[in-house]
């Protein structure tokens, strides 16, 4: 521990040595940054299980199964953490994990409508899965409109929000410029003096004149656009006097929209029922913009979000409320990690990577003795609520649902096939946890409601997974005759730690009590263990 902290002030002076500096790790160099910000003494380092079950829903959205946290426990290798990050980083489980963040976040749990959610989740997959740059990947989710088969599920991102311009405008800005611009389109924001109506409508421009166009013929659904129509807008406050703007992002320049004489703005003559395709096209200008190396807005915006999904809160808080009145805690450390990204192709791997190697991350979740947590100077570790989706595949491995699906399959079991088989009940839990569809699906805390509750007490499904099968959880602590094995295995596949003294004495008089009914004991004390306050949070 104490090397720990003298690395990290040893790093600190150089700081100002902007060579030296920039040669260091990047997580080193994000321990720095967040080094001088402390005013008393961080959390120390999280323990192996701690570090362990937070990595795994981190990076892979699930805990760890049992076996892999003995093996990780009884490593003694002293970069075991880093090579753990590594792992996990080039596994199945982190292409499934990062596409379900991504599916919730861009689409908000909408239901289908144009374009199939395996068909997206396809696309997302292969995205994460190629660690393809992230520019790219919105680049071609944001210009495709559906038209080419091998792109049209990329585009379900316009064509399932019925291609509404002011909704895609409030969503593009809020997921990919962290500017919540809701409020400026009545009028200037009434909170935030820097986001404008006019900002507001210079990304509309690029849309107002898009459409959902369905083939009478196919009945296919595309992203049209038409050659004509202008921006428009007043203020609800100064009544009668209009604006106009043309397509620009907010502090960008106009874009300069080439003339066509009057008939001739289109491809090719359109008739009626056929889908007209203008030369020249707003939206496919926007794309490119957007996501353009000169649009820091963007990749900061990127950055920020991924620090927020292993962190519990951005270096901008909330994240989609980036303006200066609503400063960065750390606005050097923001502005290396937008550079880097950047200048690594925004690889988003190596990003997530620096992020959880750094010893801010590592940190424990409990605060010195007399220290108290401060948020912003990240000094502990954040207490966050597991998302829908990790809470879901987090309590199917506790209960041995996972390892009975891998024991079924034999020596080499198909885990793509096993989560595709065990879908459908997390799609159930989703719907249950998640938010409405069509809310933002991130950034909203956690507060239970009566179904929630009802399936935590008394739900057939939890009790359906903790009936008995092989391999799975209430089969391997049947097996176990020795109180303290069935502790050790309970609260290891449960919570990945080893139980206290205590916890182990409590379990023993529990069995005790209910030696005639052992099996239903031990189902009642793993329900006990899946729905307490520490399984529902990550620390």
């Amino acid at each position: 521990m104490f090397r720990s902290h003298l690395r990290i002030s040893f790093v600190a002076i150089f700081i100002t040595s902007a060579p030296l500096f920039a040669q260091m790790p990047l997580h080193t160099r994000i321990d720095a940054q967040i080094q001088k910000g402390l005013k008393a003494a961080p959390a120390v380092r999280s323990s192996d299980a701690e570090f362990l079950r937070r990595v795994y829903l981190s990076l892979t959205g699930v805990i760890p199964s049992a076996p892999e946290a003995r093996a990780f426990f009884a490593d003694n290798a002293p970069d075991k953490r880093t090579k753990l990050v590594d792992k996990l980083l080039a596994s199945d489980g982190y292409t499934r994990h990062m596409t379900d963040q991504f599916d919730a976040l861009l689409m908000d749990r909408r239901a289908d409508k144009h374009v199939k959610r395996p068909e997206w989740r396809a696309f997302l997959q292969a995205s994460f899965a190629a660690n393809k740059p992230y520019d790219q990947f919105v680049r071609e989710m944001l210009s495709a409109d559906g038209s080419d088969p091998k792109t049209r599920s990329a585009a379900k991102f316009y064509l399932d929000r019925d291609g509404e311009p002011h909704l895609l405008t409030k969503d593009i800005t809020r997921l990919f410029l962290g500017m919540n611009l809701h409020c400026a389109q009545c009028h200037d924001h009434p909170l935030v003096d820097a986001y404008k109506q006019d900002y507001y409508y210079g990304v509309m421009a690029f849309f107002n004149r898009s459409y959902v166009f369905t083939d009478p013929k196919s009945k296919l659904a595309v992203f049209a656009e038409k050659a004509e129509g202008d921006v428009s807008y007043e203020s609800v406050f100064v009544a009668k006097v209009k604006k106009s703007t043309g397509p620009r992002l907010p502090d960008g320049k106009p874009i300069v929209e080439p003339k066509f004489e009057k008939g001739k703005e289109y491809t090719t003559a359109v008739a009626k029922g056929e889908r007209a395709v203008p030369k020249f096209s707003r939206r496919a200008q926007f794309a490119d913009l957007i996501a353009s190396k000169d649009n820091t807005r963007f990749a900061r915006a990127a950055v920020n979000r991924m620090w927020y999904f292993m962190m519990g809160r951005g270096i901008v808080d909330p994240v989609e409320y980036d303006h200066p009145a609503n400063a960065p805690s750390h606005p050097e450390l923001l502005q290396m990690l937008t550079e880097e990204f950047v200048a690594s192709n925004h690889n988003v791997k190596t990003l997530l990577r620096a992020i959880v190697l750094s010893e801010t991350y590592q940190r424990s979740s409990e605060p010195p003795k007399g220290v108290e947590i401060d948020p912003k100077a990240y000094n502990v570790a954040s207490l966050k609520s597991l998302s829908p989706e990790q809470f879901a595949w987090s309590m199917m491995e506790a209960a041995g649902l996972l390892a009975t699906e891998r024991k079924a399959q034999g020596a080499n079991p198909n885990e793509a096939g096993i989560y595709a088989k065990l879908a459908a009940p997390v799609a159930n839990i989703v719907n249950l946890f998640g938010t409405q569809p069509g809310d933002p699906a991130y950034g909203q805390d956690f507060e239970a409601t009566l179904d929630q509750t009802l399936f935590l007490l008394n739900g057939a499904v939890l009790r359906d997974w903790l009936a008995v099968r092989p391999g799975n959880l209430l089969d391997r602590l049947n097996a176990e005759k020795d109180a303290n094995r069935v502790a050790d295995e309970l609260y290891l596949s449960v919570l990945t730690r080893t139980p206290s003294a205590e916890e182990r004495k409590e379990v023993a008089d529990y069995l005790s009590r209910r030696g005639e009914n052992r099996a239903m004991a031990l189902q009642d004390y793993a329900w006990a263990l899946l729905t307490s306050a520490e399984f529902r949070f990550n620390h």
